[in-house]
């Protein structure tokens, strides 16, 4: 019996399977703040398994990616041939182009993937300011108490990463690189006060004050520069972790004025830093699958790509190359809409993303049609890519349990280019975010 298998024997109709269990566990993930808003993150009654194979394989490939990922934002920040195949607004060019005081341009990101038994598939990569490590830990420490798991860990050893961890040791070491000499340095980690994991960022300061590095939490809004010093609340800020967007950087420029004051002036170490929105684009795999740039990389680089990477293309009317061929890239887009995904350049949270086996033609060719009145680099065209699903137990408000079929999102956690856990979503739907709805489990190493 493999590992899944075997939990669910273990689940007892008398305790685990019973709504007063379900509502203790809720109860528990309340009261270590792993909820989304007002959802709790897990409404599912077993973790994800891989095994030692699996990761071995998938740290090649991730940490692959994430130092090609690395030596894009450098290449591009001098080559205009590759940072225009980017896509980037003419904001985000300034904001990019600024200096931020050391190399690294992610601190922290994560590859959005799908593992399965005979492949590992990479849908994007989030150079910028992942969400999930603060919860995925404390899932998985909630989930490593439980009597069921005690049971398991008879016929199974098991193990977790701690991102917590491997987020705190990589925002110290950004912070050295930078130049930083405060010992300890004071942290402060900046997103809008409005969002739905703030609960995280709770989950975080403590655990890094626990570690002994001080961590404020505040709003951009919060922010003070003056004198040469970034301020909040009156407390000197030393590092910031930077959860708030790029984009919202943009969008909200006076709100965020304080903090890129600070950023040009080299007066305070931002991670991840604004470079990273070179590599952050979902145009970032378009550059890595287009022959025109294949010297870019060695031999095993491509090789990475070329079994992990699916085949993408920023929208545009004009030739592009597939599976050999040199053809328009409209009127593939439009032949192979079954095999194709239109994204937006630059989104998250599943928004604005199209499949095309589940679009009818017409909307399916009215949604390429109007892409393509927006400026250039707006849009791109994927290569669908094989899922993985999974059945597993999910309770709901009643405590009613119920066995689901759902797709597994596999997303590996990179701390200055090092594997340092995952993220684990599932979704009933063709998308797999906890935005869009999806719900997330706690991913366990088996062996055994």
């Amino acid at each position: 019996m493999d590992a899944a298998g075997a939990w669910h024997a273990l689940l007892r109709p008398d305790e685990e399977l019973t709504a007063r269990f379900c509502a203790e566990f809720s109860a528990s993930m309340r009261a270590r703040k792993l909820t989304f808003g007002d959802r709790i993150h897990c409404p599912f009654l077993r973790p994800f398994f891989l095994t030692e194979e699996d990761e071995a394989r998938i740290r090649v490939a991730s940490e692959t990616l994430a130092a090609i990922g690395e030596r894009v934002v450098r290449l591009a920040l001098y080559t205009p041939t590759i940072f225009d195949q980017l896509g980037l607004s003419e904001a985000e060019r300034r904001l990019v182009r600024m200096d931020p005081g050391y190399a690294t341009a992610s601190t922290a990101s994560r590859v959005d993937a799908f593992l399965l038994p005979d492949g590992l598939t990479f849908a994007e990569y989030n150079a910028e300011s992942p969400a999930g490590s603060g919860y995925t830990q404390r899932l998985c420490e909630l989930f490593d108490r439980l009597p069921v798991m005690g049971r398991f860990k008879e016929r199974f050893s098991t193990r977790f990463h701690r991102p917590i961890d491997g987020l705190l040791e990589a925002l110290v070491a950004s912070y050295r690189e930078w130049g930083g000499r405060a010992n300890p340095p004071q942290m402060a980690i900046v997103d809008w006060r409005e969002v739905p994991t703030w609960t995280e960022f709770e989950i975080l300061r403590d655990a890094f004050a626990a570690a002994g590095i001080p961590a404020i939490i505040c709003d951009p809004r919060d922010l003070e520069f003056h004198d040469g010093a970034l301020t909040a609340h009156g407390q000197r800020i030393d590092l910031v972790y930077r959860r708030v967007l790029l984009n919202d950087i943009v969008a909200r420029a006076d709100d965020c004025a304080m903090l890129v004051r600070a950023y040009e002036a080299r007066a305070v170490c931002v991670a991840n830093t604004f470079q990273c929105k070179l590599a952050h684009k979902k145009a970032f795999f378009a550059v890595l699958t287009d022959p025109a740039n294949v010297t870019l990389f060695s031999g095993e680089e491509r090789s990475v790509i070329q079994a992990h990477v699916p085949w993408t293309r920023v929208l545009a009317d004009g030739a592009t190359e597939k599976d050999g061929r040199t053809t328009s890239l409209l009127e593939l887009a439009v032949r192979e809409r079954d095999r194709l995904v239109l994204k937006p350049n630059d989104e998250y949270g599943g928004k604005g993303v199209l499949l095309g086996w589940e679009t009818s033609h017409p909307a399916w060719s009215s949604a390429i049609d109007a892409a393509l009145l927006d400026p250039p680099g707006t849009w791109i065209i994927q290569e669908r890519i094989p899922i993985r699903r999974e059945t597993f137990p999910q309770f709901d408000a009643d405590g009613r349990v119920t066995m689901r079929d759902v797709l597994v999102d596999l997303a590996p956690y990179l701390f200055r280019g090092r594997l340092g856990g995952y993220l684990t979503r599932l979704s009933a739907s063709g998308l797999a975010n906890v935005t869009s709805g999806g719900g997330q489990v706690p991913p366990f190493i088996v062996s055994g």
